[in-house]
Order: C-alpha cells, then structure tokens, then sequence
C-alpha cells in the first residue's frame, strides 16, 4: 500500500519557487487524534531541520525511527520528530501531540523515558541551549 506522505513546503520570498523540504509522517500513520502542532509545521516550513545535537527526523528516518519504536515500545504511542546524534535520544509527542516525552531508545521498556517538555516551543528552546553548548564545545570556547 502506498503510503500519502505530509510533505511540508519551505517558506521563501519567493512562493513559486517553494520546493518540499520534509516528508513527514502520513495521516495512515499517525494515531486518530493526533496533528502536527502547527508551531512545528512553521519550524519545519522555516528550513529548521538541524540543530546539533538534534536532528528533525523526516523521510525515511522518520518511517524507520517511528517502526523501532512500535517493536521496542508497543505498550506506548510516540510520535517521533527529532534524534539526538551524540546518543540514542528521540523526542517524541504522546497521542495527542501537545506533551513531549524524551525516549532513550533501546532501554528496557517501562524505563525509556528520559524526561519530557510540556509542548513543542519548551523542547525547541532546549534544543537551542544544546546547540549552544555543542557549538562552544566544538570551538573550544
């Protein structure tokens, strides 16, 4: 079965030009009472995909990172959208898609959570302190 993909639209001075920067997750795949909070909508819109150490999880990254998590996890609903890349952190939202929970993935089951953020803009500023850090860690500063 073919899979209808969310393709999200990179916002530019110039519309005409705008070109698909990110597959998300299709509606198939997402629990009944799930959406996109639009702040990430404009996030991913805005181009914002990398913030090291987090990554935005799209194309087929998200399909195989949100596959792992159903076999690991099947007791639980998380909706993935970022990795960590220095360990095995996945942000991910709950079935309703407003709290934000830290997955380590690939700890025993009933002890992945890490922490969490009550909605998307809490994570997003989280994630810009890391990338802070990892960018003055990097220069030595």
């Amino acid at each position: 079965m073919a899979r209808t993909c969310f393709p999200v639209r990179m916002v530019t001075p110039f519309p005409q030009v705008a070109e698909p920067v990110a597959e998300l997750l299709p509606v198939t795949d997402l629990p009944d009472e799930f959406a996109y909070p639009p702040e990430f909508i404009r996030t991913v819109e805005l181009g914002l995909l990398s913030l090291e150490p987090w990554w935005v999880l799209v194309g087929e990254q998200l399909h195989f990172t949100l596959s792992g998590l159903q076999k690991r996890y099947p007791e639980e609903i998380y909706i993935p959208f970022a990795a960590r890349q220095d360990n095995d952190d996945i942000a991910c939202w709950t079935e309703t898609g407003l709290e934000i929970v830290i997955v380590h993935d690939f700890a025993s089951a009933g002890f992945e959570r890490q922490g969490g953020f009550p909605h998307f803009h809490a994570w997003l500023r989280a994630a810009v302190e890391d990338f802070i850090a990892w960018g003055e860690e990097e220069l030595g500063l």
